[in-house]
């Protein structure tokens, strides 16, 4: 999260149009990061059940054949931003002053994706192993490595101009590289598998449906929120630069807000993960009904300290007066997102862990897109309250979705699913 924005901060430097180019051209990215969650959400959700179940063998072989899958999108990802980058951001209504910023950038960074793609797969491995702290150390080194060649890059050394925004996508893309040795080398280290070259283009059609059993669903839920909040992004780019770069600021700094409770979520997936592959159904309901606790309230603390805050933060990365008065009260009205985003991170890991992700999608389509789209419309273009209107929306659709999370869970809707998951790994286990 810190190098994101100190990204947003170093284009900031360029100029305020190149800051709205470059976060509208990540979201894009982000869209494209979200389909490798189908094999690697998969990966992690089926390797915790094997090894919860003592099934070394089984998890090693789930691993091994979530790099190809990965890899392929990852590959196909990136011939589509590089044939397609132009229509891409005429799709997100990207105003045509900024293409000549916006369209070089997409098509450098979007090298990255391959690499992005594997290092996924070979990250949610390692975490389910529960090598958390490892995969937290190689990330730290993989942007020490990206920001120490962003300066030179973008801005230029011993009289070289640099490549602006352009510098910036080549530090990430060899950054990545870097991390795909780094992980590589950890598999080797903590979990002793020996990636080969079979592994990184050879599809398992059997495990790659297990996988995908989870994966589909589970990052599904994930496509469906991207997917809804790229029309949203359309929507406020069409309410005019200054939007668009206020959106962009304020994002950055909301980010901030989602580490508490994507750090619950990801540790429910694996303890959770861990519990049903044991068949420990009471613990796994433990883990979420103690996380729910505990991630309210450190968000609403969280919350309330960014947004006292909120016109010094925002001045960080502009001086323009209207854009840090509109980010400002939009934190304020991020009392009314977070609580429920924190909702929804706790719990629809914890159903996914437990086999029932199909579930959080179903109920996820119908939020998103009637509640986070149709209000956004409404309240924000129709009714003309702008980015006010689209922070309610945002708020009425994850309360929405986190009460029906939450409901799911209390009246134990997941319980068949566990069972069922409970079962199929028994079968398939070879202990050991």
């Amino acid at each position: 999260m810190l190098v994101g924005v100190f990204g947003v901060w170093l284009v900031s430097r360029l100029s305020d149009e190149a800051a709205a180019a470059y976060g509208l051209s990540n979201q894009i990215m982000l869209t494209f990061m979200i389909t490798f969650r189908f094999v690697s959400v998969g990966a992690s959700v089926v390797v915790t059940q094997y090894l919860g179940a003592r099934d070394r063998a089984g998890a090693e072989q789930v691993a091994r054949a979530s790099l190809a899958a990965n890899l392929w999108l990852g590959v196909f990802s990136c011939a589509v931003i590089a044939i397609g980058a132009r229509p891409l951001l005429e799709l997100m209504r990207l105003p045509p002053s900024l293409f000549p910023i916006a369209q070089p950038y997409l098509i450098a960074v979007g090298v990255m994706l391959a690499f992005d793609a594997v290092n996924f797969s070979m990250g949610s491995v390692l975490r389910a192993h529960t090598y958390t702290r490892d995969t937290l150390r190689l990330i730290v080194v993989m942007y020490v490595i990206q920001l120490s060649l962003s300066l030179p890059l973008m801005f230029g050394v011993a009289g070289w101009p640099g490549l602006g925004m352009n510098g910036l996508a080549l530090a990430a893309v060899i950054a990545r590289a870097c991390s795909f040795w780094m992980h590589r080398q950890l598999w080797i280290a903590r979990l002793r598998i020996r990636a080969t070259f079979e592994d990184f283009w050879r599809i398992r059609p059997d495990r790659l449906r297990e996988m995908l059993h989870i994966g589909l669903p589970g990052a599904g839920e994930n496509v469906v929120y991207r997917i809804s909040f790229m029309i949203i992004l359309a929507m406020v780019a069409d309410m005019g630069q200054t939007a668009l770069t206020t959106h962009t600021y304020t994002m950055q700094i909301v980010h901030f807000l989602l580490l508490f409770g994507l750090a619950l979520g990801f540790g429910t997936e694996i303890v959770v993960g861990h519990h049903i592959g044991a068949g420990e159904l009471h613990g796994a309901d433990r883990q979420v009904r103690g996380g729910l606790a505990v991630g309210f309230c450190v968000c609403v603390a969280l919350v309330l300290a960014i947004a006292l805050i909120g016109p010094h933060l925002l001045g960080l990365f502009t001086r323009d007066p209207e854009v840090i008065a509109t980010g400002s009260k939009l934190l304020w009205l991020t009392l009314l997102v977070e609580p429920g985003r924190t909702i929804n991170l706790v719990v629809i890991n914890g159903l996914r862990a437990a086999g029932d992700a199909r579930f959080p999608v179903a109920f996820g389509v119908f939020s998103m897109f009637a509640v986070a789209v149709g209000l956004s419309w409404l309240l924000g273009v129709y009714l003309g309250w702008g980015l006010v209107g689209v922070w309610v929306a945002y708020g009425a659709d994850e309360w929405i979705r986190g009460l029906a999370m939450s409901a799911r869970w209390h009246f134990r809707g997941w319980v068949p699913h566990a069972r069922r998951t409970r079962r199929r790994v028994r079968l398939h286990s070879r202990p050991g």
